[in-house]
């Protein structure tokens, strides 16, 4: 028979421990506690917008100063969508119960009823704060700099697939699949089809790249987290394609649910002045086409892959960036839901 003492210890850690399918079922709907893109900003009007993020049901309009407010797509009353006329239940931006035409002396009357999550825009995209129960306040959140800086010039292409997000994130830490799914493409078309890669820390992730061949094909990628998540590549142009040096992406993307993301794809080039017009008027009328077709591509593959893909892998050394973001993810997933329990 175990002493009391031995017992506790063991019960202990059995509250210690978080099992993988809390981990997993987190990881599905996205990380707590970060600023999720939602939309590109012409979707927005004074007309409210429902939608599904993050796992969660949010409903998104601009007020008379265009500013856009964010809350929980979900009536206080009877949990119908919010911007409903079921019973004509008032609410303001700030989440806070107005009137109840029904019942004007309701409790419901003052009340802050309505969950409501911070947002702000960033480069034609609509960003949302999604906190748990115990960090409701928005974190800082710092864009990269090529989405903010007048000395890039950048297009947002966006596109919602039938894919979990997590694996376009492995797609874009996969530098070696530009050599074989795009090798068509007019940029991806030379280099080796052999590579070793390393991985570096970075103030803000690791990036991820080939030590034998760089500056010719898509040879590395990086990972940041400064509030939001998010990818950074660059693909050597050919002077044909216009000024600016290398073609770059950022990348991000939402959960829309378990089995379907919202992705943005900001193209960039580091131009400014006359150079920047040149490089827009290059991208519109030469350039945007075949990218579309390179995004296609990834598209199709991605929505044929299975769902439980992960399970049932056979990783090598050029998946060092994947497994490594995975592992990062899963940690902090962990350290989230241990927060919630006992912190």
């Amino acid at each position: 028979m175990r002493p009391a003492t031995a017992v506790s210890e063991l019960a202990q850690g059995a509250k210690a421990r978080i099992g993988r399918e809390e981990i997993d079922a987190l990881l599905a709907i996205g990380l707590r506690n970060k600023w999720y893109p939602l939309c590109p900003s012409h979707f927005v009007t004074d007309k409210p917008l429902g939608l599904r993020r993050a796992g969660e049901r949010i409903v998104l309009w601009r007020d008379g100063a265009g500013a856009v407010h964010v809350l929980e797509d979900r009536c206080p009353h009877r949990g119908v969508p919010l911007a409903c006329i079921y019973h004509g239940v008032e609410v303001t931006a700030e989440g806070v119960v107005a009137a109840v035409p029904g019942e004007p002396s309701s409790n419901l009357v003052g009340k802050k009823a309505v969950r409501r999550f911070p947002a702000q825009e960033v480069n034609g995209a609509v960003f949302a704060y999604v906190g748990d129960a115990k960090h409701p306040e928005p974190i800082a959140f710092t864009p990269p700099e090529q989405l903010t800086s007048d000395g890039f010039g950048t297009f947002l292409c966006y596109g919602e697939w039938r894919i979990p997000y997590r694996y376009m994130y492995d797609n874009n830490m996969d530098p070696m699949h530009g050599t074989f799914l795009h090798k068509q493409s007019h940029s991806m078309s030379v280099g080796r089809q052999e590579a070793k890669f390393g991985v570096t820390d970075t103030p803000t992730g690791f990036r991820f790249e080939k030590l034998d061949q760089k500056d010719v094909n898509f040879d590395w990628s990086e990972y940041g987290d400064t509030g939001a998540q998010w990818c950074r590549l660059e693909i050597p142009y050919p002077r044909t394609g216009g000024p600016g040096g290398n073609f770059g992406i950022i990348f991000m993307a939402t959960p829309i649910d378990e089995a379907t993301s919202a992705n943005f794809f900001w193209r960039f080039r580091k131009v400014s002045g006359w150079q920047r017009d040149v490089w827009r008027f290059l991208y519109r009328n030469r350039l945007e086409a075949r990218h579309w077709h390179v995004l296609e591509q990834d598209r199709g593959l991605m929505e044929a892959t299975s769902p439980d893909a992960d399970r049932r892998e056979n990783l090598y050394q050029h998946d060092m960036g994947l497994v490594r973001l995975r592992r990062q993810w899963r940690q902090e997933a962990r350290a989230q839901l241990e927060f919630l329990r006992d912190g």
